[in-house]
C-alpha cells in the first residue's frame, strides 16, 4: 500500500493513500492533536465527499484501537525524512525528578525545543498525551526535535 506523507508547515502532517477499493483517503493529523478524515472523490481529488473532523481525545481512542504502537514507530520514520529534525525514546528511569509528576513538569518544549509526541507505557502507546498526563518509572517517551534539544531532555530526565 502507498502512503504518500506531506509536511503541512505550521499544520501538521498529511497522509493520503488509497484503499484496495479504490477509495482515495486523506488524513490530515494536527500539530495540537486533532485529525480531519476525508473520503475523496474517486475522479477529482480535490473534491471530498466525507469529512470527519476529530478532537485530540478521540484521535487518541482511534489510534488505541488502530495500535497505536505502529502509528508511533511510523512517527519516528516519518522525522527520518526532515533535515535537522530527530526522534528519540527516552526512558523514565526510577528515581528521576518527573516520575509521578505531569507531562507538563518536564517543560520539555520549553526549555529544550522537544516535543513529545507520545508515551509507550508497558502495552500501551498514549499517542499525543496532553500536558496533565502523570509520568511513571518504567515509561518511555517518543520525542521529535533537534539533536541537541534531545540531549538537553534526556539529561533533564536522568535521576538526581
Amino acid at each position: 500500500m502507498n502512503i504518500t506523507q506531506t509536511l503541512l508547515p505550521g499544520v501538521g502532517m498529511r497522509y493520503d493513500m488509497t484503499t484496495t477499493r479504490g477509495v482515495p483517503l486523506s488524513i490530515v493529523v494536527h500539530r495540537e492533536g486533532q485529525a480531519d478524515v476525508c473520503v475523496l472523490s474517486r475522479d477529482d481529488p480535490d473534491d471530498v465527499r466525507v469529512q470527519l473532523s476529530l478532537d485530540e481525545d478521540e484521535v487518541d481512542a482511534l489510534a488505541e484501537l488502530l495500535g497505536a504502537a505502529r502509528i508511533a514507530e511510523g512517527m519516528l520514520d516519518v522525522t527520518r525524512e526532515i533535515p535537522g529534525l530527530e526522534s528519540a525514546r527516552l526512558s523514565i528511569d526510577p528515581g528521576s525528578p518527573f516520575a509521578g509528576h505531569p507531562l507538563g513538569s518536564t517543560k520539555a518544549r520549553t526549555l529544550t525545543g522537544c516535543s513529545i509526541v507520545a508515551i509507550v507505557r508497558e502495552h500501551e502507546v498514549l499517542a499525543a498525551p496532553g500536558p496533565d498526563e502523570p509520568l511513571a518509572a518504567g515509561d518511555s517517551l517518543v520525542v521529535v526535535g533537534s539533536s541537541a534539544g534531545i540531549d538537553q531532555l534526556r539529561v533533564r530526565l536522568q535521576p538526581v
